[in-house]
């Protein structure tokens, strides 16, 4: 069996479980939010592997430029990552990446980015499901009439941290 390294983060915006396998980052997520077991189970399933509570460089390096994000003193991350899931939700997720600092999108936008209109609710399912959050920044879509709409971690957290890239 595979091992996935494991590692929990309190910050000031919420308490998160980091996970690496084979030296790549495949998990920045929220350890409290309501899809936790789905999100585990497939990134489980997809290494074929278990959590191990381990520490380990690729973690360390996330830690260290999520604190530097979180203060405002950096914009981009140069992790490398692991997604884990369909194909179409990969698509959407390199979209996400697309989507610069401090601007916002909309799920309409991004099914258009990735070639597929007619796909928004599908668009909003693998947002939802991304588990890389902060890095692959779903918290920059909105919705079509500006408002903010389901967030993984909070709609209270996706405007704090929507207001934390606006500040210069």
């Amino acid at each position: 069996m595979n091992q996935i390294n494991i590692q929990y983060l309190k910050t000031e915006y919420g308490e998160f479980i980091l996970g690496s396998y084979d030296g790549k980052l495949c998990m920045v997520d929220f350890r409290y939010r309501k899809m936790r077991t789905t999100v585990d189970d497939r990134i489980k399933k997809g290494f074929y592997a278990e959590f191990i509570e381990q520490d380990n460089e690729i973690l360390q390096i996330t830690r260290m430029q999520l604190d530097e994000y979180f203060n405002m003193q950096r914009r981009k991350f140069d992790i490398p990552i692991q997604m884990v899931g369909t194909d179409f939700q990969k698509s959407v997720w390199e979209a996400l990446l697309k989507v610069p600092y401090g601007t916002t999108s909309t799920y309409l936008q991004l099914a258009k980015d990735i070639g597929n209109e007619k796909a928004v609710r599908a668009v909003a399912n693998a947002n939802g499901a991304n588990a890389i959050g902060i890095i692959i920044p779903c918290h920059r879509i909105i919705g079509t009439n500006g408002a903010l709409t389901g967030y993984a971690g909070g709609l209270l957290l996706k405007k704090r941290l929507l207001e934390l890239e606006q500040k210069k």
